[in-house]
């Protein structure tokens, strides 16, 4: 099929072209509950992990260090999460989800697994699973 665009035959134009479908659509999905979709990320990796630092959650969650204080500040004030002082090194401060955090993280984890299976009845169960595993393969690759 020939694109009307030459920027539309591009695989980094539809990677982010979906990208962009995906984030608007659970941006709206997750409204309700006053999160962000990078604070679900957040929320998503406190709850398997709390002795990360802020430089290993930034890096995870795929933000950038002061953008991520930003929005960790917000979620503070949110009572989403709260700081401690790291076991392992005291001058390092790790997040912890509230009572209200982990309340949040259910509901938000729903709204995202609804999302998941509205793609997965667009392209199929198998399509989805190939398109993972790519997507993850292409993740994985170091830039030059």
């Amino acid at each position: 099929m020939q694109s009307k665009y030459p920027v539309q035959s591009y695989i980094s134009y539809s990677l982010a072209t979906a990208h962009r479908k995906i984030h608007t659509s659970l941006t709206k999905r997750l409204k309700e509950f006053g999160v962000q979709v990078e604070a679900w990320r957040v929320m998503e990796i406190l709850e398997a992990d709390t002795d990360l630092t802020m430089g290993d959650l930034a890096e995870i969650v795929l933000m950038n260090p002061p953008t991520l204080t930003k929005l960790v500040d917000r979620m503070v004030s949110d009572g989403i999460v709260h700081r401690r002082i790291a076991n392992k090194d005291h001058r390092q401060v790790n997040l912890v989800l509230t009572e209200l955090g982990l309340k949040r993280i259910i509901q938000i984890r729903a709204q995202v697994q609804i999302e998941d299976e509205e793609i997965t009845l667009k392209i199929g169960r198998e399509k989805v699973q190939l398109l993972h595993e790519l997507l993850t393969e292409i993740g994985s690759i170091q830039p030059n």
